[in-house]
């Protein structure tokens, strides 16, 4: 698979995160866990050390470039259609650079009942941020115009009892209605 349909399958935008994020380059220190990661699986599947290797990538580049789908692909021997498909396939994996802080906001029932489209909508009126022209089966993220927020809805957060509830970056926080949003931008923006 050439670079060019890979980029056009992965599609990874420009947003205003990416002023937060480096660029996707292999370091020692992610050179290092994947090849602790691929000592866990036998050689006939290597192609298992996938998600902890795509998962590692996120937490230090913000998202899964097309560069970073090639490196993967490379490292572990298979052809860049099956890190594509993982990449494309579970929703916990973003194609473009998020903000600095990104707001995962829980949208099934019991949160939706608890107001968390109203939380999603005083998130975006604060931030500034525009879901109108969201693809959010692709690119279900929205970026503030400084890079510093973005939001996206998520499926269950596995705390109903508490809607609605939302994560922030890995900051889970419950009982966060509409009023409270302020609050809960505040916390972050002083970090």
């Amino acid at each position: 698979m050439s670079e060019a349909v890979l980029k056009e399958l992965v599609a990874s935008p420009e947003t205003p995160g990416t002023k937060h994020f480096p660029p996707f380059k292999p370091t020692d220190e992610l050179e290092a866990e994947a090849t602790r990661r691929l000592a866990q699986f036998p050689d006939d599947h290597k192609r298992s050390a996938v998600l902890p290797i795509l998962h590692h990538i996120q937490h230090h580049h913000g998202f899964i470039s097309a560069e970073a789908i090639q490196w993967t692909a490379d490292r572990l021997g298979i052809e860049p259609i099956k890190v594509a498909e993982v990449v494309t396939f579970y929703p916990g994996f973003r194609q473009s650079a998020p903000g600095k802080f990104h707001i995962r906001v829980c949208r099934t029932l019991s949160c939706a009942m608890g107001g968390s489209y109203e939380l999603m909508d005083r998130l975006c009126e604060i931030t500034g941020i525009d879901r109108s022209s969201l693809d959010p089966h692709h690119h279900p993220i929205a970026v503030s115009p400084c890079g510093t927020w973005s939001v996206e809805f998520a499926e269950c957060l596995a705390s109903c009892g508490t809607a609605p509830v939302c994560l922030v970056n890995d900051d889970f926080h419950e009982g966060v209605d509409a009023d409270k949003s302020r609050q809960l931008l505040d916390q972050y923006a002083k970090a």
